[in-house]
């Protein structure tokens, strides 16, 4: 979620006016839902690296895939798809980006490429030689990160949501009240999840300074991209630009470019039936 908040209390005191328009919407794509409760994990834990206790669960069996969620949020939005995924036949790998959820973090800037070198981490823990990522938002930077300096270690990129440099956001997304709601509810997961739960105004931040210059990758660094890739939004994203996407699409060699009607930002909460779809569908090959 880039842009959401450049000051750590901006979303939490634009969520006020922003509540009453949300709660009288109608249109799927305008509503938050409530992420689904994750399943027992078979195993959980953290992992040691670079001045942080990066925070993981598996779920399952098979061929692996890693969830990387977006900016602000937690491995907890994952609940919808990660039985899905399961019943497919899959080893299901969450993992708290550092300084979300239950990871920690020391003092030095957030960057893409850092957290990148955290999921490598962990799989290098988990023994986890290759992956897939299905990533959203700062979780699908991520995996387009790892494509771009890791693509030994991955099998496939589902990239929802993302942009690969500043000007691939909507100059508008503060104003809207989908993402006012959202950094509220983040305020509150944060605040029971996190190893320093009064942190938050500190943590949002320090991960608004990463969204004002960060990515920052040019069209020659996406034409290197081998790993195959789907570039996938939702027609009524409220935070990336349409064009940027489909940019995107279009400079990554052999990328697919999804566009999933109905939703938005939030699409694996608002249909998580199509949102599975897609991802299932591109994992498999179609």
């Amino acid at each position: 979620m880039r842009r959401l908040v450049t000051l750590g209390v901006v979303v939490l005191l634009f969520s006020v006016g922003g509540s009453a328009a949300w709660a009288g919407a109608a249109a799927l794509w305008e509503t938050l839902p409530t992420p689904a409760a994750l399943p027992a994990p078979a195993a959980s834990g953290a992992v040691t690296h670079d001045g942080a206790e990066v925070h993981f669960a598996t779920y399952g069996a098979g061929t692996p895939v890693i969830l990387l969620h977006g900016g602000l949020a937690n491995s907890e939005y994952w609940g919808n798809q990660v039985p899905a995924l399961t019943a497919a036949g899959h080893e299901v790998i969450l993992i708290d980006s550092r300084g979300h959820g239950r990871s920690s973090r020391d003092g030095r800037p957030f960057t893409y490429e850092l957290m990148a070198s955290d999921v490598v981490a962990v799989m290098d823990a988990l023994r986890v030689p290759r992956a897939a990522v299905v990533g959203w938002s700062d979780g699908a930077i991520i995996g387009l990160v790892l494509a771009m300096k890791n693509p030994d270690r991955l099998t496939r990129v589902f990239a929802f949501a993302a942009n690969m440099d500043p000007g691939g956001v909507r100059p508008d997304v503060l104003t809207n009240p989908t993402f006012s709601r959202f950094g509220t509810e983040a305020a509150r997961s944060y605040a029971r999840l996190s190893p320093t739960p009064g942190g938050y105004d500190a943590f949002a931040k320090a991960v608004g300074r990463m969204w004002d210059t960060e990515p920052n990758y040019a069209a020659a660094d996406l034409a290197r991209i081998a790993t195959p890739v789907a570039i996938v939004d939702g027609d009524h994203d409220e935070a990336i630009r349409r064009d940027h996407t489909e940019y995107l699409a279009r400079m990554i060699p052999g990328a697919k470019l999804i566009i999933l009607p109905g939703v938005s930002h939030f699409a694996m909460l608002q249909d998580p039936a199509q949102f599975n779809a897609a991802v299932l569908a591109f994992l498999g090959g179609q």
